[in-house]
């Protein structure tokens, strides 16, 4: 099983050198960091990742200032008591992406932040709060009680929002298994994305470095 030191080393050549390749690696917010960050700013987060999914992302960053104000600048407690027919008439507004599906995913995922508003004071606590050795879990607790936040969208949402955490696109995926760090694996099975999680703790022991920042590395040596 390859060391995180010759990983590194791969990505830096791949990179041409260490200084363009930490210049790439993604930004992780602290605890405390997290935790300021108001709730509207994570359901706005959650819903441009679930649009984004599938679709062009340069058209729904376009689009954001819009959905912004079609959705009351993501307040929990606004869009999580949308009508029905507020949802219809959503679904037919231009300024925005008119897929009905995420657009009610929105209210859902309204509602699932002001449920964990009940028990932690603050949606942001829950994120800032949890290991990131376990961070699968936190993956799982999205895609069950989120909407639409199964898949990469769950775990790029918390990336969107600095909370640290690895994704598992293609190449982060191929890395693992070439690399021989993985055999081969399922992003759809818990069993496998403890095990997933197991072989990032370890490099993250061995290097000090964020997840997401493993993460990355892994997906420039392939």
């Amino acid at each position: 099983m390859a060391k995180f030191e010759n990983l590194l080393d791969i990505a830096v050549r791949a990179k041409g050198g260490l200084s363009a390749l930490e210049a790439m690696l993604p930004p992780v917010c602290s605890a405390a960091e997290l935790v300021a960050i108001e709730d509207d700013r994570y359901l706005s987060a959650m819903t441009r990742c679930i649009f984004r999914a599938g679709f062009v992302w340069k058209v729904i960053d376009n689009k954001w200032p819009q959905f912004e104000e079609v959705f009351s600048g993501f307040n929990p407690l606004v869009v999580g008591h949308y009508s029905d027919e507020k949802l219809e008439r959503l679904a037919q507004d231009k300024r925005i992406v008119r897929n009905a599906i995420k657009i009610r995913a929105t209210r859902d995922n309204a509602t699932f932040v002001l449920s964990i508003q009940q028990s932690h004071g603050k949606f942001s606590r829950l994120i800032a709060e949890w290991p990131e050795n376990d961070i699968v879990g936190l993956w799982a607790l999205l895609k069950k009680q989120g909407s639409r936040l199964g898949g990469n969208s769950g775990p790029m949402f918390l990336r969107l929002m600095g909370k640290d955490t690895f994704l598992l696109t293609k190449d982060v995926s191929a890395a693992l298994i070439h690399h021989g760090l993985m055999d081969k694996f399922s992003a759809n099975s818990q069993r496998d994305l403890q095990r997933v999680q197991v072989v990032f703790n370890q490099l993250q022991q061995e290097s000090g470095r964020p997840l997401a920042q493993i993460s990355r590395i892994l997906a420039h040596t392939v």
